[in-house]
């Protein structure tokens, strides 16, 4: 009986679902839209965006070696990516550059499995990745935002139909693809009234001679990249 359940179970996630129908895909890009573009949305919804930046930042700091912390997410929507190694190096540019590309770049992949029809393996797959985040997060607030978020993949991945599902993958990753291109618009207004204090682009340059502002535009490229293409995977274009 296990191992029947079980290969239900993988079969359920590697397998595929129906392709939603164009209005509910055109409807959740809408949707996500909205939360992007209104202040008042946007300051909830931000928090988001704040948990893939960050997770962006540890995810690439496990992967080039270095030795991860802690994660504080904050209820202003920043956050802080404690890790441990060579304060140079490839590893340390790596990690800093993972924070304002990665939540376009998960948009990226998620998009990808949608546009495959693996809707229910990005459901489960956000949900495993929130949970590993989960252990290093080091502030009650940051377990919060998390658990909730993670929560709410689970219960969508088990308890509703395929269309519901499909309408909940498709919004995530629309309001990845979509919110990531905020934040670095964002820090470029703080960057010019100097408010931005000591940003990601500014410890980028001190770690490669490369001017922040070379960094703010690469941070353009890829979050609008991002969104042309996964956009585009998206709607079938």
């Amino acid at each position: 009986m296990h191992t029947t359940n079980a290969a239900e179970l993988w079969d359920r996630v590697v397998g595929t679902q129906p392709e939603p129908s164009q209005w509910l895909i055109a409807a959740t890009g809408l949707l996500a839209l909205s939360l992007v573009v209104y202040r008042t949305a946007w300051l909830v919804a931000r928090n988001a965006i704040t948990i893939a930046h960050e997770g962006g930042h540890g995810l690439v700091a496990l992967l080039s070696g270095r030795r991860l912390d802690g994660i504080r997410l904050h209820s202003d929507t920043s956050g802080l990516t404690v890790s441990r190694g060579r304060p140079t190096g490839p590893g340390m540019i790596l990690t800093a550059a993972a924070g304002y590309t990665a939540p376009s770049l998960l948009g990226l992949g998620g998009a990808w499995l949608l546009a495959a029809d693996h809707i229910t393996a990005l459901l489960w797959g956000a949900t495993g990745l929130l949970l590993a985040m989960l252990v290093m997060i080091r502030n009650a607030y940051g377990v919060l935002t998390v658990v909730i978020t993670g929560a709410a993949f689970l219960l969508v991945s088990w308890l509703t139909d395929a269309e519901v599902q499909a309408a909940f993958a498709y919004g995530v990753v629309w309001f990845l693809l979509l919110g990531g291109v905020r934040p670095p618009f964002e820090l470029q207004r703080k960057r010019r009234h100097r408010h931005a204090g000591d940003s990601d682009p500014d410890q980028l340059a001190r770690l490669t001679g490369v001017p922040a502002t070379v960094w703010l535009l690469f941070f353009h490229v890829v979050t609008l990249t991002s969104l042309i293409g996964g956009g585009s995977w998206l709607l079938g274009v």
